[in-house]
């Protein structure tokens, strides 16, 4: 059968992080909402995703597809409601659906004439932007046990207190050394050549992911990931982190999510918490104001390739779009458009030719090439955001 994930409703809720990926790729847990995806159904899959996308985000139909709504995340009863559907079958959960199979192309789809299965099982989906760090925990979880069933841990050095061995789990190459690992509250996994410097204090849930490094002296707390190849230190408490990003020195990255290709200098430090104690507000895209979330713990949301000056103070929930470089004293506002370049005192246009130079370079350092696909992604967004910017 051929999968296809389409990014659904949401799409706009999950800005920036979705003007750089499909709803597909976003990181929660251990995997991308794709990885999970393909490793329950055994199968690869592709995308129905924004146009300005579709050039590295591609999408293959054939005669029969499984069309599936990525912003749900699978387990093993909501894959068996999947495999088992037939022509001009859908899986709905009230108004919103699953998934469907179909042998039109995807723009005919008219659910009137399929017949709709309710879905009342449990089912994690992501929604809004915090929804990432604040369902981090059952999805680090699932990942867990997905990943470790039937497996045995590379062994752990002797030089580590350790408390809840059997909840730890190392990957080949994996290392960690003259540490405290205490998994009493959440599973924590060692990708493949990731590793763990000495001094450093992890509290499950913990992921991090393949060649991601924890620096000397590193505080995690769960729940938190780490994506592959970044590298953490200071204080991180409940954060995912999707890649290639650092923030590789002292300071609170908290409730937070940042994409790809960030980094935080030095010292710099998010609010997670407002001092009269009140629910957050965060910048939505898709209504283009201050949204309630309802959480009382809700820090920094950074698009991809965004960067931060040493000593960096960011309020209680700062969105920070994709390509931004933050640098001057003082808290910036709460809501920092994409391509934008100052701080506190005021901003100008990050123009796209001297922020490509940069990710130019910063890429290379980890062996990627920034390709032409990337520069009119990035373009296109640098159009899509103008709006926001007043200068």
């Amino acid at each position: 059968m051929n999968y296809i994930l389409f990014d659904g409703t949401v799409r706009d809720n999950l800005l920036p992080f979705t003007f750089t990926r499909p709803v597909a790729d976003i990181r929660i847990g251990i995997l991308t909402i794709r990885e999970k995806w393909e490793k329950y159904l055994g199968n690869t899959t592709t995308t129905i995703t924004e146009e300005y996308l579709s050039e590295k985000f591609p999408m293959v139909e054939l005669p029969e597809n499984v069309l599936i709504n990525a912003s749900y995340l699978p387990n093993s009863t909501l894959i068996d409601a999947i495999i088992n559907l037939k022509e001009n079958q859908a899986v709905f959960q009230g108004e919103e659906v699953i998934a469907f199979f179909t042998q039109d192309t995807q723009e005919n789809v008219d659910f009137s004439n399929y017949e709709q299965i309710e879905y009342d099982g449990e089912v994690l989906r992501i929604v809004n932007t915090w929804d990432i760090f604040s369902k981090n925990q059952q999805a680090l979880e699932d990942d867990f046990e997905l990943l470790t069933a039937g497996r045995t841990s590379q062994p752990i050095s002797d030089t580590n207190r350790v408390i809840g061995v059997e909840r730890i789990f190392l990957e080949e190459g994996a290392k960690v050394e003259h540490s405290i690992l205490n998994a009493t509250d959440g599973p924590i996994y060692l990708g493949k050549n990731a590793e763990i410097w000495e001094g450093s204090l992890i509290r499950g849930a913990f992921a991090l992911c393949e060649n991601a490094k924890v620096k000397m002296g590193g505080k995690m707390y769960g729940a938190t990931t780490i994506g592959p190849w970044s590298k953490v230190c200071g204080e991180v408490s409940n954060a995912v982190i999707f890649g290639y990003s650092s923030k590789g020195h002292e300071g609170y990255l908290g409730n937070a999510v940042l994409g790809e290709w960030c980094n935080i200098g030095a010292d710099s430090n998010n609010s997670n918490l407002k001092n009269n104690y009140a629910k957050v507000r965060l910048w939505n895209y898709a209504t283009e104001k201050f949204e309630q979330t309802g959480l009382q713990f809700c820090g920094l949301m950074m698009g991809d390739h965004s960067k931060t000056a040493i000593n960096t103070m960011f309020n209680t929930g700062t969105v920070i779009g994709v390509n931004c470089n933050i640098y001057v004293p003082g808290f910036p506002r709460n809501f920092v458009p994409s391509f934008s370049w100052g701080g506190a005192s005021g901003f100008s246009s990050y123009l796209p030719k001297k922020a490509f130079e940069v990710a130019k370079v910063m890429m290379a350092r980890r062996n990627v090439e920034f390709d032409d696909t990337e520069a009119r992604i990035l373009e296109h967004v640098f159009e899509l955001t103008k709006k926001w910017r007043n200068y």
